[in-house]
Order: structure tokens, then sequence, then C-alpha cells
């Protein structure tokens, strides 16, 4: 297969691990608040095709990086995509009573970690393509032997959830956060944005967890009312019919 199994291999295969591992925090919890709301049976099977789906996708990233930097205005598409993903995980989503809608549920939450690992693995991509050096191989090895790392550090974020639901404000909050680094460092105004902004980056870190958090607990809020006021509409009804 033409592998060299060299000191400078394994070095760099370790490099990648261990770079991925860092960066890939933030993964793991996407994916313990996308599945935190899902069927029991069906939790283990969204970690697994959502981590594996994100990992083909970081690999692939990995290998166009260049190609994709150079593309304006990605990361404000990607950062705004990130953010409505995050106000999307702080409201949180009603439970399915049904087998078809927790179904529907199993394939939303891989399609919500995919995005969001996709809009986030941008910068990460850049770490590990320079730990490779260009060998593709030790790209995929290293991503690869990542993936039971991320899915354990996946599975324990939703073990904490269940006990500290807290935690998924906070992670909410991150993603806005990490929102805000992406949308102020796309190339194509991240210049013109820092001379026009005293200190935009942080701004906009800030910004975005707090608007995250804000327009999260408003969803939740407003949903939560709407479900408490249906019943009480339908109960007021029976009687006027009886009569």
């Amino acid at each position: 297969m033409g592998i060299e199994l060299t000191p400078a291999f394994w070095s760099g295969l370790a490099q990648i691990i261990l770079v991925n591992i860092l960066l890939s925090g933030d993964n793991a919890l996407v994916i313990a608040l996308a599945c935190r709301n899902l069927q029991k049976k069906h939790q283990k099977p969204a970690i697994i095709i959502g981590s594996a789906g994100a990992i083909v996708l970081r690999i692939a990233f990995v290998l166009v990086i260049d190609q994709l930097l150079k593309i304006g205005y990605l990361k404000l598409v990607g950062g705004l995509l990130l953010l409505w993903i995050g106000i999307k995980l702080v409201q949180g989503e009603e439970e399915g009573e049904g087998g078809v809608k927790a179904a529907g549920s199993l394939w939303g939450a891989v399609r919500t970690i995919i995005i969001a690992d996709a809009v986030m693995s941008l910068d990460n991509a850049i770490a590990i393509a320079a730990a490779a050096q260009g060998n593709t191989t030790l790209i995929v090895l290293g991503l690869a032997v990542s993936i039971p790392l991320i899915i354990f550090g996946a599975t324990l974020i939703m073990l904490l959830l269940n006990r500290f639901p807290v935690i998924a404000i906070a992670g909410g909050g991150l993603l806005g956060w990490i929102a805000g680094e992406v949308l102020a460092t796309d190339p194509a105004y991240m210049d013109k944005l820092a001379a026009a902004l005293p200190h935009a980056k942080t701004v906009l870190e800030v910004g975005g967890a707090v608007i995250t958090v804000a327009a999260g607990y408003f969803l939740q809020w407003r949903a939560e009312r709407r479900a408490h006021a249906e019943p009480v509409d339908l109960a007021e009804e029976k009687p006027t019919g009886k009569g």
C-alpha cells in the first residue's frame, strides 16, 4: 500500500490524533446536544452516524482546504448557519410521541451534527493539514482513529446533560461564540471589519454567545406558552358543546 512505518509517520499520526482530540470538544458537544431529545434506541445510531459523517466531511475539507479558504463570504454564510443551529439547540425540540416522528428526529439530529461540524471544521482543517504535511494516508488514518474518541466524548456529555441541563445553555453559548469567531474571520471583509470595529472578533464572539442563548430561550418560552395554551382552549370548548 506504500505506507512506510517510519518514526516520522508515527509522529505525524500522533499529531493528527492529538490535534483532532483537542479540536473536537465542540464537535462532541454539538453531537450530544443534537441527540439529547431522541429516544434511547435512536441516540447511539445518531451519535455513530453523525460522528462518522462529520469525520468524512473533515477529511474532505482537509484535502481541499486551500481552495475553500479562497471562497469569499463562505464563513459569513457558515457563521450565520452555526448561529441558527446554536439557537435551535438551546431552544430544544419537542419530544415526539410516535415512532414516525422519532425516526425523523434521528436523521434530523444527524443532519444537524454534520452541518454544524462542516462550519466548525473550516479552521480545524488547517491545523490537521499542517500536521499531516500533505500525507493523505495520515489524514485518513488519524481522523478515522479519532471517531471512537468523539463518540465517547459525545456519549459522556449526553449523560452529563441529563443530570445538568444547564450544560445545554452553556453549549449553545459556546456555539454562538464559535459562530461569532467564524463571522469575524471571513477573508472577504476581515481586514475592513477590524479597521472599522475595534476588537471586532471579541465583539462578535460575545455577541454571538449572547444572541444564541437569548434567542434560544425566547423561542423555548414561546413554544411552551403555545403548548400550555392549547389544552386550556380545548377544555373550555367542551362544556360549551354539551350545554
